[in-house]
């Protein structure tokens, strides 16, 4: 018999995954949250315990899920002290309380680093992505080899349906910006260029030195020093060393790429990057004295993550497009996050981004502890976005997120009747300076208390 999880996610290839309305999937997915709560319920320490606190046996609704969705900031509440004085057995018992499956097996002996920890982990189907951490501690996301082999087959399909390039591996594609080096982020590229890469091409990778987790760590508690007044003259001058030989590396990059893209200009170029990692290159590209008429017409751009702060001109998407010659209609972008394990393609004529039919979209009051009344049949409502992600399996697939969206229930532009968000997506922590989740408090102060 066909599981309601196993119905939904089936629908990862069809033509028409994003043309089923909320009402009609809605028995479904209580069936499958439900499905998945029963599970996990007694595999999870924190969602038992959040289970027991909120007296919840059985999911009937998606109200009765609200209470078990876990805040994003639930997967960094870790002791700092564990990371930052290489704890590495206390890290992996509290990595124990979010995890359906027990850790066991691992070496935990003279572990030299983060990254050292991370690929031990992984050598035992542990597979840990982090947060840049970049502003504070990293989120620390298990996943399992599900996990990974979905990743494959969902980043495949959502740029296809997004972008409207078939995987007829025939394009060259160009990194236009660093990439953080964990095992989500290498699987989806790996499976990006075996769906879309020429085999004779190869794939021009963004010239820099690996971003790994411990390399961003070390950046964060340095800085984190030198604002308290903690940091030795040693250790600021050899920060600001490397800080300058780093900024010089990319300098470099930049223009690496913009050279290598002028030399394969004449091939199907799919170029992929941040903003503000594409306005750099394209800016270098019309600096030698190239733009779109030098390139091919049907080039694709996949754009990963908004501006993420940077500060470029009004019309930055057009500058992007007219220089690497790319319509309207091979413009990918895609709502996701790490938290979750599947991706909302925006699509080309209603700029929506489709929540697929395995993630269950929830908005919440700003305080994350309550659902905004909504209409399965139409309309669209505005909060905080909560979502379950059915297709994960190593981890709790029910988050709270730090963005302010617009969900609608209404049929998108574009002709399909899915719910869809408007692309107008912002961070609470960025409107307001701060982003409390009522129940982030007690949850990281439960699994401190397991830890």
């Amino acid at each position: 018999m066909t599981s309601a999880i196993e119905k939904l996610m089936s629908l990862v290839d069809a033509p028409d995954r994003f043309n089923h309305t909320a009402a009609e999937l809605r028995a479904t997915q209580i069936e499958a949250l439900n499905e998945r709560f029963q599970d996990r319920k007694d595999k999870i320490k924190l969602l038992r315990h959040r289970a027991e606190e909120a007296g919840i046996t059985e999911i009937n609704s998606v109200e009765d899920m609200v209470p078990l969705l876990f805040p994003h900031t639930a997967y960094k509440s870790y002791p700092e002290s564990f990371l930052m004085e290489g704890k590495w057995d206390r890290l992996t018992k509290w990595l124990g309380t979010v995890s359906p499956y027990p850790i066991e097996g691992v070496d935990l002996e003279n572990i030299a680093d983060i990254d050292d920890w991370i690929s031990r982990l992984a050598a035992k189907g542990y597979f840990i992505s982090c947060s840049s951490g970049t502003t504070g501690k990293s989120a620390m996301l298990i996943a399992g080899q599900k996990d990974m082999d979905w990743s494959k087959l969902d980043t495949v399909q959502v740029f296809s349906w997004g972008s409207g390039v078939k995987p007829e591996a025939n394009r060259y594609m160009v990194g236009c910006a660093p990439v953080a080096t964990v095992p989500k982020n290498q699987t989806i590229a790996e499976a990006q260029k075996a769906a879309f890469s020429h085999p004779d091409w190869g794939r021009w990778n963004y010239p820099v030195p690996p971003i790994t987790v411990g390399s961003l760590t070390k950046m964060v508690v340095m800085r984190k020093k030198m604002a308290d007044g903690t940091a030795r003259p040693d250790e600021i001058a050899d920060f600001e060393k490397t800080s300058a030989e780093r900024q010089k590396v990319l300098d470099d990059a930049i223009q690496l790429t913009a050279d290598n893209i002028i030399e394969n200009r004449d091939k199907l170029l799919m170029v992929s990057g941040l903003w503000s990692g594409l306005y750099a290159v394209a800016k270098a590209v019309r600096d030698k004295g190239y733009s779109a008429k030098d390139f091919n017409s049907d080039n694709c751009i996949y754009v990963g993550g908004g501006l993420k702060r940077a500060l470029l001109p009004d019309d930055y998407q057009e500058f992007v497009h007219g220089t690497f010659n790319v319509p309207a209609d091979r413009h990918f972008q895609n709502y996701s996050m790490q938290e979750l394990n599947s991706g909302m393609p925006k699509c080309r004529e209603g700029g929506r981004y489709h929540v697929p039919p395995w993630i269950v979209p929830m908005i919440l009051s700003k305080e994350g502890d309550a659902l905004v009344p909504y209409d399965v049949n139409g309309g669209e409502i505005e909060g905080r976005a909560a979502f379950f992600d059915l297709s994960l399996d190593g981890r709790w697939g029910g988050v709270i997120s730090g963005d302010k969206i617009s969900l609608d229930y209404s049929p998108c532009a574009c002709g399909n009747k899915g719910p869809s968000v408007r692309d107008n997506i912002a961070r609470y922590a960025d409107l307001e300076g701060d982003d409390k989740i009522g129940c982030a408090g007690t949850i990281e102060a439960y699994v401190r208390g397991v830890a």
